[in-house]
């Protein structure tokens, strides 16, 4: 049995930055320096903390969300059959495309999942493609028919 991580500490300022910055991020020359004031911080202080907090993985990811296809990219889910001996492998090999932005392993048959994200819609093909011939196994792409937006906030 693996051991559970140690669950990181949070000190009350650490809450009120992942609070804050979870939505209505400004739109200013000097954001970071804003949302410090707003905090009672310094901008050195809330940008040393969210490298902490990133590296510490209490946040996976800090940046914005684009509709891509309003800027005339693309988004697909796509999934793969990888046998259990290469998941590694196949893990690094599909990591390395700057096109793949999230990975996911899962208990199916289809056990790694991956978004592609694309700047152009014939884009998508090409990562597929790419990722066929690195790893040898078929690509299952399934592209967005529906778009749901759900605005989750987690209090820290």
């Amino acid at each position: 049995m693996s051991a559970r991580p140690t669950p990181a500490v949070l000190d009350a300022l650490d809450r009120r930055i992942i609070n804050a910055l979870q939505g209505g991020f400004p739109i200013t020359d000097e954001p970071y320096r804003e949302v410090a004031e707003e905090l009672g911080t310094t901008e050195a202080e809330l940008l040393a903390r969210l490298e902490r907090l990133l590296a510490a993985k209490v946040l996976t990811r800090f940046g914005p969300m684009f509709q891509i296809e309003r800027l005339g990219g693309r988004f697909v889910l796509a999934a793969l059959a990888v046998p259990e001996d290469r998941f590694a492998e196949v893990t690094g090999l599909v990591n390395a495309l700057p096109e793949v932005a999230h990975n996911y392993r899962r208990e199916h048959h289809l056990n790694m999942w991956f978004v592609l994200a694309t700047e152009t819609p014939d884009g998508i093909a090409d990562a597929t493609r790419r990722i066929e011939a690195a790893t040898g196994l078929p690509v299952f792409a399934f592209p967005k028919l529906r778009e749901f937006f759900v605005d989750m906030r987690l209090k820290a």
